[in-house]
């Protein structure tokens, strides 16, 4: 390594840190919108090469107009940590490091430390300590890797291999969902050829949790299927509301083939503060459960987590092996058996650092101190005249209406107009969604820094833009 090499880190860790120092005081949104970002980056194909200095200064420039305040304390447009300190630069060292977290023989210390970092996980969660782990991108994989698990094992017990032969001729498999789940388990089933407009869709709740009554219909309805997928929510997206477990493991265990998967992408996490464990009561008797560590353990992008029960049906749904790649002796664990990837990054190292500084206690305060501050926003926002809390905030996840004494009509368009507002301002971001045919603003707060001094900002950036609505 010569002086350019190192002169190249350290200008991009000045560059890195100039961003962050500047997070509390710059606008809470991107200046540049898409087509901005697009005119800020297009040029001609280089025809010769540059000096990597000026390259990243280059890219400082063009890309900080279009950068979210994502790592910041007044993020809260969507379910996303703030990518804590320790977790980017343990992950700036697995950079500098290249290590190809494929298997064991590649990059011992990335395997070893993925095998440390899953017990910890799964006693931070409170699940099974003898399930499977495979770090992947976030929870839109795994639910997919979780899935994909539970579609082998479930065939498998009907006498069919699919993971040889493959879904033409198998038997068929029921799977049943919740109204309300996230559009990214949808996705999973279509990349499974289980498809998404195959499934028994279970009515909801207010919040948008299945009701036990009708999850127990469907399984009762599905008693003669071969084998049943159910899919639940730990945290729904916009209320942050807990399907019944209790009642619908019960109802799934009546069935002799039926495998329950959890998504969990950030309520899987209540399970790790003692104040909000109790909504996520029975959830450890499912066969899987997906999360992310981007979330609630702060970690940086892209890091999630597939956790099944049956280590076996997990790692026949995903191994990759060829003559040239080591075998796996037993006490040895491949990370890449376990993900649908056989060249990846190493995510165990910041997952690693990211529990190691929290700590058991660090994260439960953490959470906890999130779900505080979403119930302290929520009295504040439903004491002024118009606003209406929209769901029971028994999480961290808020939803608000604006004008709501008001026609349906003209309080969407006071709750769009109070968003644009919000937006425009810039003093915290937050965004706009429909919920059941209405328009909302919908809140997350999981910054890893986020405290009473930014809700309270918040507080009053809602406030103003709401009474400036009203004209």
């Amino acid at each position: 390594m010569d002086d350019s090499d190192r002169d190249l880190f350290a200008r991009a860790a000045a560059h890195a840190l100039a961003f962050r120092k500047r997070l509390a005081s710059r606008l809470q949104r991107p200046e540049h919108g898409y087509a901005e970002a697009l005119a800020d980056f297009a040029g001609p194909l280089p025809e010769a090469g540059a000096d990597g200095r000026a390259i990243l200064d280059d890219l400082v420039d063009r890309a900080t107009p279009g950068l979210h305040a994502m790592a910041g304390t007044r993020f809260f447009g969507w379910v996303i940590g703030s990518s804590h300190p320790v977790g980017v630069a343990a992950d700036w060292m697995t950079a500098a490091w290249g290590q190809n977290a494929g298997n064991h023989a590649a990059a011992p210390a990335a395997a070893a430390c993925e095998s440390v970092a899953a017990q910890w996980l799964l006693e931070l969660l409170d699940l099974p300590s003898t399930a499977s782990v495979g770090f992947v991108t976030g929870a839109t994989v795994a639910n997919f890797v979780a899935l994909a698990a539970a579609r082998g094992a479930v065939l498998r017990r009907l006498g069919w291999d699919v993971e040889a032969d493959g879904l033409f001729g198998a038997p068929s498999v029921r799977v049943i969902i919740g109204e309300e789940a996230h559009s990214t388990v949808f996705s999973a089933l279509q990349y499974l050829g289980l498809g998404q407009a195959r499934v028994t869709k279970v009515a909801v709740d207010q919040e948008g949790a299945m009701l036990p009554e009708a999850f127990a219909a469907a399984m009762a309805a599905a008693a003669d299927e071969g084998a049943v997928i159910a899919i639940t929510q730990a945290g729904q997206i916009n209320s942050g509301a807990f399907d019944p477990h209790p009642a619908i493991l019960a109802s799934a265990r009546r069935h002799s083939n039926c495998w329950v998967h959890v998504d969990g992408a950030f309520g899987l996490w209540a399970r790790a503060c003692p104040d909000r464990a109790f909504l996520a009561n029975g959830i450890e008797g499912a066969d899987s459960w997906a999360t992310d560590g981007h979330k609630w353990l702060q970690t940086p992008y892209d890091c999630g987590f597939a956790i099944v029960r049956d280590a076996e049906a997990h790692r026949r749904a995903m191994t990759i092996a060829a003559s040239y790649l080591p075998a796996v002796a037993e006490g040895e664990r491949d990370p890449s058996h376990y993900v649908p990837e056989l060249s990846r990054r190493a995510r165990g190292f910041a997952t690693f650092a990211m529990i190691r500084h929290f700590g058991r206690a660090g994260v439960a305060e953490m959470v906890g101190r999130h779900c505080r501050l979403a119930r302290q926003l929520a009295d504040t926002l439903r004491a002024e005249p118009g606003i209406a809390v929209m769901n029971d905030v028994v999480l961290n996840q808020l939803i608000v209406r604006f004008g709501s004494d008001r026609p349906r009509e003209e309080s969407d368009a006071l709750t769009r107009s109070t968003i644009a507002t919000l937006q425009r301002e810039g003093r915290i971001f937050a965004g706009g969604a429909q919920w059941r045919g209405d328009w909302i603003l919908r809140i997350s707060v999981i910054g890893g820094g986020t405290t009473d001094d930014d809700i309270a900002v918040a507080a009053q950036a809602i406030l103003e833009a709401w009474r400036g609505a009203q004209g």
